[in-house]
């Protein structure tokens, strides 16, 4: 990993878009902070699209959806996106249709039970009860469970034949092929009408933890905010660049660097 003053600025300046994670990225302890909020701004006034993609449920970023300068959220690694449309209103588009998020669903609550039961100490996310495709364990976030729990957690979805990843707060598990990388392909030929892999040398993905690795191995431009260091060995592809401040600080290192190229 680069320091982000290593990005040259030839290739800052034909940045496009931006694709960001939102906790430990561009929130700091659980909020946005005020270099971040503008940040967005700023991008939004140069014509930067910025969409989030999170691993966060529906619910929970539904406000986030409304009250950013954003083209969009993709919440529940993939799966949703939600847009504030013209007329002010929330809208949402689904990867699957309602009978099979239904059956998924109800799959989820049964998975979850389990590892609540098996795993010492395990509990399912403050967050849960917004959530509709995917169940989280909390192991950062409220309670702490140590990397071998952590481990168990990920087994068990993924023995249960769930998708399982694991964030800087959370273990979330789906059943489902969408992932953070398809569900920002579908979100931007969605949202914005255009082909992400045709154009990935003109997007930058920001990111700070294990459950990015496909976003840091998938894009030329990538970046970790500085927090990205605790998961760092852990990181089977780690981003081209990382900055010098951590989460939301980190994160307005980048909109400055893409902005001052421009």
């Amino acid at each position: 990993m680069q320091p982000l003053r290593a990005w040259p600025a030839a290739a800052r300046r034909g940045i496009l878009g931006l694709l960001t994670d939102i906790d430990d990225t561009l929130t700091t302890d659980g909020a946005i902070t005020a270099d971040a909020l503008e940040a967005l701004y700023a991008l939004a006034a140069a014509g930067v699209h910025v969409i989030a993609i999170t691993g966060r449920p529906v619910g929970w970023s539904e406000p986030f959806a409304l009250g950013w300068p954003l083209a969009g959220i993709v919440a529940e690694n993939g799966s949703v996106a939600l847009t504030r449309g013209g007329d002010g209103r929330l809208h949402k588009r689904y990867v699957q249709d309602e009978v099979v998020r239904r059956a998924n669903h109800a799959r989820m609550q049964q998975v979850a039970q389990r590892i609540v039961r098996e795993v010492p100490g395990a509990t399912v996310s403050r967050d849960s009860g917004g959530r509709e495709t995917d169940i989280a364990i909390d192991h950062s976030e409220f309670m702490q469970l140590p990397p071998e729990r952590i481990a168990e957690v990920v087994r068990i979805m993924r023995a249960e034949g769930m998708n399982a990843t694991v964030s800087s707060i959370h273990v979330n598990g789906w059943y489902g092929s969408h992932h953070k990388l398809s569900g920002a392909r579908w979100a931007v030929r969605e949202l914005l009408g255009r082909e992400l892999d045709a154009e990935a040398h003109r997007w930058v993905y920001v990111g700070d933890s294990t459950n990015d690795v496909l976003m840091f191995e998938h894009f030329p431009h990538s970046v970790g905010v500085a927090n990205i260091r605790r998961f760092e060995a852990e990181l089977a592809f780690k981003p081209a660049y990382v900055t010098e401040g951590e989460r939301g600080a980190g994160f307005a290192e980048v909109a400055r660097a893409i902005l001052e190229a421009r």
